[in-house]
């Protein structure tokens, strides 16, 4: 059987497949950030970038001239993470992760209500 989790990918690497995978013609936070890809689409991202010479990099408007080398070593680490924890899906984060998890202790806890004011 499957596993029953999915990865969770935060800024870099993940965000930057996911607007490549939206074929976005300007990175757009708000269209990457909660994107689920399920395996076959981040293998094909992986290949893809990992297929484009540098210029081909550079020329997509979701990497750059600044992230056109360093993407390829977070396909790498990507995909060693996905080696070692295979799953099926990858849920893409663009925005406070940390603050989210905060408020939703916060929430749990009782010290903060979910439509964001204290008690």
């Amino acid at each position: 059987a499957s596993p029953k989790f999915h990865l969770l990918g935060t800024s870099g690497t993940v965000t930057t497949l996911a607007g490549v995978h939206l074929e976005l013609e300007r990175y757009d936070r708000r269209r990457v950030d909660g994107l689920w890809m399920d395996r076959q689409s981040v293998d094909r991202m992986v290949e893809k970038l990992v297929g484009w010479d540098f210029q081909q990099r550079v020329a997509n408007p979701c990497i750059g001239a600044d992230r056109a080398d360093l993407v390829l070593a977070g396909c790498a680490i990507l995909e060693a993470i996905r080696g070692v924890w295979p799953s099926e899906r990858l849920r893409v984060a663009d925005r406070g992760l940390r603050e989210g998890i905060l408020s939703e202790l916060m929430a749990d806890d009782g010290v903060w209500r979910s439509d964001g004011r204290g008690r």
